[in-house]
This record gives structure tokens, C-alpha cells and sequence, in this order.
């Protein structure tokens, strides 16, 4: 990409931020997210971490583990478990397994997660899974039986998984990629497929017009 293009790119890609703040009314939604979607869409927002999932990661069964039982994992508390092969620091709450990929320390992780936990607002939840992880259609399927507002990013379509949004662009792989990277050739990342200012501001599960893929 040269200079100019780049320039014009980063100008578009600001344009489009703007516009999606301005548009964006609940402004202290509480995201309970299974991967780094949920804290990246309210970073690219400008927003503050209303929860504690936030650069992190958690397995499909043990995030819907969590869900059905929110207060009582929410009312645990985390500690420390190591696993081979991975460096990052691990947090347990009761037998859910939380890998904290982004923090440099379990302490700092613990500490960010016990701050940010406290400002959960249950009155304004939103839930973001996707189908990543090892995730199963079983998985999905109970998903979409728990009692939130929520949605789930699959890479192919599923009718019957009414709070499913197909992500284009990972038909070719088992389950959706890096949702929160740029499309090819556009200005928007995978994840701004969704219209995640409607489904905060109306709880509506909805595409993007197509113009603004361009």
C-alpha cells in the first residue's frame, strides 16, 4: 500500500470510528465475551470495560458453564492453575478455566479482573460468543437456549440458531478466524460485518448495509 493509500485508508478508517461512536447510545453495557471480540469492539467504540472479560479467553463448554450460572461464578474467587505448554497466566473460578493470554501476570490479571467485575450492570448484559475453541453445534445449540441478549459468530450461516451472525470471509476454516482483523481490501475489520451499535442501542441481531464495506 502506498503512502497516499494509507493515508486515505487510515482517514476512511477514522471516519467510519466516528461515526459509529456518535451513533452508539448505551454507553455502559456490561460485554461478557468468550474471546477478545467483545473488549476490541468496545475499545474500537471508546467505551470502558463495564466487565472483567477483557483479553481473554475461555473454552465453549466452560463459557457456557459461566452463563448458567453467572452470580455464582461471578461471586468466585480466582486463583492461579499452570498448564504445559502455556506461558501466559491461567485463572480457575470453582472448576471454569480463564486463560489470560494478554496479561504479563497472573496478579495483574486477578487485580484487573476483581476491578472490573464489580462494575457488571446485570440490567444491561450482553453476551458475545463465537464458534472458535473446539466449539460444537451442540455448543451452539445451547447457547441459544440460555436467557440473554447474545450472539454467537459462526463462519457459515445457521437458520436455526436464532442468535447466530455468519461472519464472511472463514468459510474455508473450521470456525471463524480473527474476527477483529481487516478485511481484505476494506476499511473494516470481519467483526463490523455485525451491527453491534444496533444491538446495543435495540438488542437487534442485524448485517451492515453493504455500502459500508467499501
Amino acid at each position: 500500500m502506498s503512502f497516499d493509500n494509507k493515508m486515505d485508508f487510515n482517514q476512511k478508517q477514522e471516519k467510519y470510528k466516528t461515526k459509529q461512536k456518535k451513533s452508539l447510545k448505551n454507553k455502559t453495557m456490561s460485554v461478557i465475551a468468550s474471546n477478545c471480540n467483545g473488549a476490541l469492539i468496545l475499545h474500537d467504540l471508546g467505551v470502558r470495560f463495564n466487565s472483567p472479560f477483557v483479553n481473554l479467553w475461555i473454552k465453549p463448554k466452560d463459557f457456557i458453564k459461566l452463563l448458567k450460572n453467572f452470580d455464582r461464578y461471578m461471586a468466585a474467587d480466582l486463583s492461579e492453575i499452570f498448564e504445559d505448554g502455556i506461558s501466559y497466566p491461567i485463572g480457575k473460578l470453582d472448576d471454569v478455566t480463564i486463560y489470560f493470554q494478554h496479561y504479563d501476570s497472573f496478579e495483574e490479571a486477578k487485580a484487573k479482573w476483581d476491578e472490573r467485575k464489580k462494575r457488571i450492570d446485570k440490567t444491561n448484559l450482553f453476551v458475545l460468543f463465537t464458534d472458535r475453541d473446539g466449539c460444537t453445534y451442540e455448543d451452539l445449540v445451547e447457547f441459544d437456549s440460555l436467557p440473554y441478549n447474545k450472539v454467537v459468530f459462526t463462519n457459515k450461516p445457521y437458520p436455526e440458531i436464532k442468535s447466530s451472525f455468519y461472519i464472511k470471509g472463514f468459510e474455508n476454516l473450521e470456525s471463524v478466524g480473527h474476527c477483529y482483523e481487516y478485511m481484505p481490501g476494506k476499511r473494516i475489520k470481519y467483526y463490523d460485518q455485525f451491527d453491534y451499535v444496533k444491538w446495543f442501542n435495540e438488542g437487534v441481531i442485524k448485517r451492515k448495509r453493504y455500502g459500508l464495506f467499501n
